[in-house]
């Protein structure tokens, strides 16, 4: 967005995975020194949403009582999923929660959460489109967009059908840049023809990208040995020309201070980088894994109580690395959750899904390979 934010880092901190203590609540005090380190960096954009599990009250805490406003870009998003509200009444009163948690006055950015082809026409019913414009008006918030997981096709859709729409959030990442699925560098193609500033997210893919494969980190490794594969990731998002802003949920100070180095005087990727990605890029696309990026959107709703992208982490071990005894010891201790065997295959998970992901024949997988 570089007519609405030219004022600072390009990195963005996603407060959607923050650090959590041992039962499993928030690390203000972590999650306060990381902020501090952000903004003396010159980061100044935080990206929040009404369903991330305590995180709204986790940055009114952290960084709008202890911030002037002026000082930070903040953006949250309404959810009108099925999960999150039930009525007009409940999709308007969102906002209402979201300032009262974080104790913003206004919100700077305000998506329409995780747009699609099968949730678009709730948005439509409920009349978000009309809310943002009103919101707006009102100055309750500066900018409206939305985050999309769908076809370039789809997302050609919307934005004819909405042109007011002032920016839109993709998920981008080399992992993805070709993918079938998710086809990165397509829907990218579409929101510059449309001449739509691109927020990114997922641009390490829920952390595969910073821990992948050895064949990936080798095919790295030779152009820059120094370099952490999380910095690849960064820098290739941030290389974009029309991506203003690269969020990354950063889940302690270790991760924050990797990503400030690499973007605090951000250079693009160079030609012989680039082919190092490519490289990359085509050694992951060999392995074996289940490309989740723990979201989280199917953990709420799972009636048998299932951590699923906890589990899938752990498979993942199994199926990138080959170390069977290393998975199947991280599945026994497990962090909390039942195991895969307890699925009961309402598909509510798959709904919930943004990446569409086959999750109950994954979970069968688990069963047969580490139960």
């Amino acid at each position: 967005m570089s007519n609405l934010v030219n004022d600072c880092m390009k990195l963005g901190f996603g407060m959607m995975r923050l650090p959590r203590l041992a039962d499993n609540k928030i690390d203000i005090e972590q999650t306060k020194r990381m902020v501090d380190a952000f903004m003396a960096a010159g980061g100044k954009y935080f990206d929040t949403a009404f369903t991330y599990e305590g995180s709204e009250d986790a940055t009114g805490k952290a960084l709008c009582s202890r911030y002037p406003r002026e000082s930070y870009y903040l953006a949250t998003k309404l959810n009108a999923s099925e999960f999150a509200c039930k009525s007009v009444e409940d999709a308007r009163r969102e906002i209402e929660i979201s300032l009262e948690r974080t104790g913003a006055e206004y919100i700077d950015f305000y998506l329409l959460h995780g747009l699609d082809h099968e949730n678009k026409a709730r948005y439509e019913k409920y009349g978000a489109w009309e809310y943002v414009r009103e919101l707006k008006e009102r100055g309750l918030i500066k900018h409206y967009g939305f985050s999309f997981h769908d076809t370039p096709e789809e997302l050609d859709i919307l934005l004819n059908e909405h042109p007011d729409a002032e920016f839109v959030q993709l998920q981008i990442n080399y992992a993805d840049w070709e993918t079938p699925t998710i086809e990165s560098r397509r829907c990218y193609e579409v929101a510059c023809a449309h001449g739509k500033p691109v927020i990114v997210m997922e641009p390490v893919k829920g952390g595969t990208l910073a821990d992948p494969p050895e064949s990936v980190k080798r095919e790295l490794q030779k152009q820059d040995p120094k370099a952490t594969p999380s910095s690849w990731a960064i820098r290739f998002a941030a290389s974009l020309d029309n991506v203003s802003i690269v969020l990354s949920g950063m889940s302690d100070e270790a991760q924050m201070a990797d990503n400030l180095a690499t973007m605090k005087d951000f250079k693009p990727l160079s030609d012989e980088e680039q082919a190092a990605i490519a490289k990359a890029r085509e050694a992951l696309a060999k392995t074996d894994q289940i490309p989740c990026t723990a979201c989280r959107y199917c953990v709420a709703g799972c009636p048998a109580g299932i951590h699923i992208p906890d589990i899938f982490a752990v498979m993942n071990v199994y199926k990138m690395y080959g170390d069977l005894a290393r998975a199947r010891n991280s599945y026994t201790w497990r962090p909390g959750g039942s195991p895969a065997s307890k699925c009961v295959e309402c598909g509510q998970c798959e709904g919930a899904c943004p990446q569409h992901l086959p999750i109950i024949n994954y979970l069968k997988e688990v069963v047969k390979t580490l139960e």
